[in-house]
């Protein structure tokens, strides 16, 4: 597919198709993209779309006006809703399917964090493969701010991203950093100015929409097994993997391009 696919600017997320690139942003502006229940709906649904469609090759995570997400909807928790019951508990589970597919869909997925990125919304952008930040964007963990242990797997991304020694600072104190410092200790790739940041991260995304299909999936495949498998079982996956792509048509095409100086043009194009 090609050109520009757009939907309804009212709806709580946004999913704009061109090329090869898709992205997906958060639609709240008005509470800096913090996430109620519309909201977390749409994105689920949206992502599931997504990680399914074919012609996508790389996805781009952002928000609406002046914020990226500013986590949950902190009125909706000062509004005590009792202890967690069974069909909350299965829901609550459902959702964090939304950083199981940032983190895991075959995929490239970077976050443009163009604003505030607390709570969930840090969460969501550490999931991400690659994240780049506004010179303005401000971040938090705040979980224990508002009472709670964390969520949407923020934990566990960030201290892969970070280490444990700072992550246990980031969310034990909770105090806000800005981009640079994020850019200092790894939780983010670069910071750019304000106004660049879209051209910026939409060029980083045509770049990985360009790679070979097959060998994107299993390149992201073995970046997310390293973070959790013993040497030797990697290894084990690792070659199966090579061994799928290496000498297919794709493999030979993108070696080809590659010395005649061209873009590729591969068997799903």
């Amino acid at each position: 597919m090609t050109g520009q696919v757009g939907v309804d600017g009212d709806r709580p997320v946004q999913l704009r198709v061109e090329g090869r690139v898709a992205t997906v942003t958060l639609n709240r502006p008005d509470r800096l993209n913090a996430m109620n229940t519309e909201l977390v709906d749409a994105l689920l649904e949206t992502l599931r779309e997504v990680a399914g469609r074919s012609d996508i090759r790389s996805v781009v995570l952002t928000g609406a006006g002046r914020g990226f997400c500013a986590g949950g909807d902190v009125n909706a928790l000062a509004g005590g809703s009792g202890p967690a019951t069974d069909s909350f508990e299965a829901r609550a589970r459902e959702i964090m399917e939304i950083d199981e597919l940032l983190h895991g869909m075959p995929k490239a997925v970077v976050a443009a964090v163009n604003g505030p990125c607390a709570g969930a919304g840090l969460s969501m952008a550490a999931a991400c493969d690659l994240r780049y930040a506004a010179e303005s964007a401000v971040f938090a963990t705040a979980f224990l701010r508002v009472g709670v242990t964390g969520d949407h797997g923020g934990i566990w991304s960030v201290t892969r991203a970070v280490g444990p020694a700072k992550a246990r600072e980031l969310f034990l104190l909770g105090e806000r950093f800005d981009a640079h410092e994020a850019e200092r200790f790894g939780l983010v790739h670069g910071v750019v100015p304000d106004r660049q940041l879209a051209a910026h991260v939409a060029s980083v995304a045509q770049k990985l929409a360009k790679a070979s299909p097959a060998a994107m999936r299993g390149m992201k495949a073995n970046l997310n097994d390293a973070e959790v498998l013993p040497f030797a079982e990697y290894l084990d996956r690792e070659t199966q993997r090579f061994l799928a792509v290496s000498g297919s048509p794709d493999a030979v095409e993108a070696a080809r391009a590659f010395v005649e100086k061209r873009d590729p043009v591969f068997a799903e194009d």
